[in-house]
């Protein structure tokens, strides 16, 4: 009696763990394809409660999210163990919202005109099943625009090394994916329940909507995989070398160790300068004071780029009577040079604080750690190279999470990204990995390719197509290293724009508009039948075995 009571909670949370084991540490990111589906058991098959139904079907995706955000995130609290509690908690209302919706709007139940359970309709099923993946996708989205805009760990991420498959990113977004991803999670759930039925009544038909949805995920790879082995276009190939300091950020943010700071990063550049690279690149702030405020570090770093025949692009912050700013400098031609960048998306409650004046709660929270806040670049800016004529977008932080800010850029021209990153924060855990994850996917929808300098963890580089080519690491692969990545980077010298950069997130913002339209209408026929609910499952058809 109990577990009858409880399994679909168990089922939820299950269905959690299964979701974050996709991704990094874990990494088992071809798990994604039935992640979901004791999630959608859960919600298809339970028993309704006899009052308020939407709170038992939002508390299945709210102890899903709970499990999945919870521990996919547990990385955070290398830095605050409350804001990882709150920001697990609050993630958790999108998966709510999306059960509400599973388990009302695109519910199957029933029957058909001609008396069959809805459940043996190929065409009914299709629906259902893209109507919530649809609505799937629409949350994610969500969650990347509306604040604090993170939209991490999506269901597409996880397929982040299945290379073929994430070329479709090119036209949808990370959004296509995930909607493959969770329209098979719910086909299969679906199919199961057509067996079910089919069985209990002694017929079987062809299964057109399973066998639509396979075509669905095989086209998708085939159309990858046809880009990937296409001849490559005209390129401009340039060298770099990528320092990666691996310094502790205890140390990185004491002012007494700054000569240190500066002398480590004088080596690793002295040793690159001797492979004569075309950019040497440094990471996010790596210069402990500002580096166009301050005469000493201004000239530690002028001596390097005088003696260097290529470009330095290396990331600092910049006080200006026009605002503080999180930036990156390219200097070129013996520092002769500067070309800056302001960063365009700030990042809360690490590089501003929302609110500090009006609700002064968030400002005592965070304490020390935020003393005060940047202000946000006015546009992208794409950087030219004097060692080789190729356009360089700079993105700094996780900037390279953001699809729609990184498409900006390649409408400016940029032939590559250069990443300039400080994953140290978080030490050795999985968010550095996660962030790569992430990051390769701007290199799949723009067709361009990328570096990435960290502080430490992860300096790598990545080609057009998000295969992650070269990795600074020792033997047994581990990033958290001091060191230089040396390599060279085929950068396409005219390439026209993809559908993704041209256009952005119009899939995912269908995938609202179509949600949207179904919930209304779900609505409006619910007032005009409040008679007409799905009776339990007991009552209907048997539930798959």
């Amino acid at each position: 009696m109990v577990l009858r009571m409880v399994w679909s909670w168990i089922m939820a949370a299950v269905s959690g763990a299964m979701m974050a084991a996709c991704f990094s540490p874990a990494g088992w990111g071809d798990l994604c394809w039935v992640a979901l589906v004791p999630l959608i058991c859960a919600v298809w098959f339970s028993k309704p409660a006899a009052k308020r139904e939407w709170l038992r079907l939002a508390g299945h995706g709210f102890i899903f999210g709970a499990v999945f955000f919870g521990a996919s995130l547990f990385w955070l609290t290398t830095l605050t163990f409350p804001g990882w509690i709150a920001l697990a908690l609050y993630l958790s209302v999108y998966p709510a919202v999306w059960t509400v919706f599973l388990g009302t709007v695109a519910k199957p139940c029933g029957e058909d005109k001609s008396g069959r359970p809805v459940w043996l309709g190929s065409a009914n099923n299709l629906r259902t099943c893209a109507l919530a993946a649809a609505a799937w996708v629409a949350l994610e989205w969500l969650r990347g625009v509306l604040f604090p805009q993170f939209p991490w760990n999506s269901a597409g991420i996880a397929l982040w090394k299945n290379i073929p498959l994430i070329q479709m990113a090119d036209i949808t977004g990370v959004g296509g994916i995930s909607f493959l991803i969770v329209m098979t999670n719910l086909m299969v759930v679906a199919t199961l329940k057509r067996l079910a039925v089919e069985v209990g009544r002694g017929a079987r038909r062809p299964h057109y909507d399973f066998a639509l949805t396979v075509a669905l995920v095989v086209l998708s790879w085939s159309y990858g995989f046809r880009q990937v082995i296409a001849p490559a276009p005209a390129a401009t190939d340039f060298t770099f070398a990528a320092v990666q300091a691996n310094i502790p950020q205890n140390v990185r943010n004491d002012l007494t160790y700054e000569s240190d700071v500066l002398a480590s990063y004088e080596r690793h550049t002295r040793a690159a300068m001797a492979m004569r690279p075309d950019l040497i690149l440094w990471p996010e702030s790596a210069t402990p004071r500002p580096l166009f405020n301050d005469q000493t570090t201004w000239d530690a770093v002028r001596g390097l780029a005088e003696q260097f025949d290529g470009d330095l692009l290396l990331g600092t912050v910049h006080f200006s009577e026009q605002g503080d700013y999180n930036s990156a400098a390219l200097l070129s031609s013996h520092a002769k040079e500067a070309q800056m960048y302001h960063k365009n998306h700030l990042v809360p409650f690490g590089e501003y604080i929302p609110m500090r004046k009006a609700f002064p709660l968030f400002a005592w929270i965070v304490g020390d750690m935020v003393p005060g806040d940047f202000d946000p670049g006015p546009y992208p800016v794409v950087f030219e190279m004097s060692a080789k004529p190729v356009r360089i977008a700079p993105l700094i932080c996780f900037e390279d999470v953001l699809g729609d800010l990184a498409r900006q850029f390649a409408l400016k021209g940029a032939q590559a990204f250069a990443v300039v990153t400080n994953d140290g924060w978080f030490l050795k855990s999985a968010g550095p990995r996660q962030h790569l994850a992430h990051a390769v996917f701007r290199c799949a929808e723009n067709k361009i390719p990328m570096i990435r300098a960290a502080n430490t963890g992860i300096t790598c580089q990545v080609d057009r197509f998000g295969t992650v080519r070269e990795t600074l690491q020792t033997e047994h692969g581990d990033p958290f290293i001091e060191g230089v990545l040396f390599g060279k980077v085929s950068a396409p010298k005219s390439l026209k724009p993809t559908f993704y950069a041209r256009n952005g997130e119009v899939f995912s913002i269908a995938c609202l508009v179509v949600s949207s339209l179904a919930a209304g209408i779900f609505l409006i026929r619910s007032r005009k039948m409040k008679n007409s609910s799905c009776p339990p499952p007991s009552e209907t058809e048997p539930l798959p075995r």
